[in-house]
This record gives C-alpha cells, structure tokens and sequence, in this order.
C-alpha cells in the first residue's frame, strides 16, 4: 500500500491569507500545508480519506487517474467541501463511491442537495453512491477497514485502519476501547495542531503523550496550524520514531 499526504494543514491552510507570521512567509516547500487529505493506493485501487476545499490542486499535483471511493472522517468544511470537484472521475467512471457515517451523509446532502436531486436533475453535476458506516470494519477494494472513533471536541468522528497504518485526524481524546484498535501498528499517523492546548484538537504534548502510550513503529503528525513552526524546527525536536508530515510525502507499508 502506498500512502500520499495530499494535504496537512488545518483548516486555513499554510499560508493563512494575508498573514504576516513568518511560518506563513517561509519559502521552505514544507512549510506550505493544503487543507488535510490522504490518498491510498493498493493494487488497483486508488481511496482518498477527505475531500476538502483543496481536493481539485491536490488530484492534479499527484496525476491521480481514477478514484474508487472517498471515506470521510466527519462533515467540517475543510473535510468535505471539495466533493464537486469528483466531476471528471464522475464522468469517466460512473457513480463516485462515498464512505460516511449517517450525520455526514446529511451534511453531504444538505450542502449538495443538487448531487442527491432525483428530479430534472443538473446534467453537469456528479452523482454518487452512498455507503453509511458504523463504527464497525467494512472493506474497500479488497482489504478490512476498520473505524476508531475520536472526539472532535464533543463530536464523535472516524479515524480509519487499513492493515497495520490508522490515520486519525481531528481528534482531542480517545476512548479506552477504541485505543485496542490502535496495537501493533507500523504507522500511526495523528492530528498535533499547534503547541498551546486547543479545546478539539490534539496539542503537540498531547499527540505525543498518545504515541507514547500506543507505541507504534512510527508516527506522522498532520493537520498542522502555523503556529507549531517552521517544519524544520519541529522535525528536530521529536523523538526518532515521529516525524512531521508534508504536502506530497509518500509511504510504502
């Protein structure tokens, strides 16, 4: 499986618009965060896990080809918004895939009802094929995924394992029982948003705190504000084991 970090920013983006903090105006590469997203590909299958306002960039930056499924960790903007944007797999592939749980699904219909409309329906716009999930394992091309549920804050979101990775993004804590899910991992990849404490989201302490207790062989750390700093900087600090996320890093498990 080959992993793709399409996007590893918050929800504003590195640069933040017409922001003057100096990560926002460093000209390392690294230091320029899309909106989180991360694309899987095995075999013949091609998922991406979100699809925020930056989906479009981010399709054309890796050649993507085809899209067999979105699975979406939650409704906020930055996670869901780029769905018109499936338009040209649509109309080459059929039916675009979506993996979401029942809330999700009612944003995505409440935000693009003309995709769901079953009446004199827009010619140009995409249409999908939903796929409610639970917080139980379901498959996508073959292999087990399976739901860790997190809190948003008080929201209940999705994080994802697909074999020995689990991508989790968002999240501030974690139940016991879903912590199981999360043994024995080659890679776990998690939220750190900045170093001061955020009401929704893991700090840079927190996230640490949590790969320590779950001790995967590695870690990458996404969904970053520009207030963590500069990448290098932070790259320096961390343990061995645990390694700052960039636009466009690729993995093979």
């Amino acid at each position: 499986m080959e992993i793709t970090f399409l996007g590893t920013g918050t929800s504003q983006g590195i640069p933040i618009i017409g922001s003057k903090h100096p990560v926002c105006l460093s000209q390392n590469p690294k230091d320029k965060r899309l909106r989180v997203s991360l694309l899987l590909e095995w075999d013949t299958y091609t998922f991406v896990i979100d699809c925020g306002p930056d989906f479009r960039q981010q399709m054309l930056n890796q050649n993507v080809q085809q899209l067999d499924g979105i699975l979406y960790t939650h409704e906020h903007n930055d996670h869901i918004i780029g769905l018109d944007d499936v338009r040209p797999f649509y109309f080459r592939q059929g039916d675009i895939n979506l993996f979401a749980s029942q809330r999700v699904i009612k944003a995505l219909k409440k935000r693009f009802d003309y995709v769901f409309e079953s009446h004199n329906k827009y010619p140009g716009a995409p249409s999908v094929n939903l796929n409610e999930i639970v917080n139980e394992p379901f498959e996508v091309g073959g292999r087990q995924v399976t739901p860790i549920e997190v809190m948003h804050n008080t929201l209940p979101i999705f994080g994802f394992r697909v074999d020995n990775m689990a991508y989790i993004t968002d999240a501030k804590t974690i139940d016991a029982t879903e912590k199981l899910k999360l043994k024995n991992l080659d890679v776990l990849i998690l939220n750190a948003l900045r170093r001061e404490p955020h009401p929704s989201h893991l700090n840079l302490e927190e996230a640490l705190a949590l790969i320590e207790e779950l001790k995967p062989k590695k870690a990458y750390l996404t969904h970053i504000s520009h207030l963590l700093g500069f990448h290098d900087e932070v790259e320096r600090e961390l343990p061995e084991n645990v390694h700052l996320a960039y636009d466009n890093l690729k993995l093979t498990l």
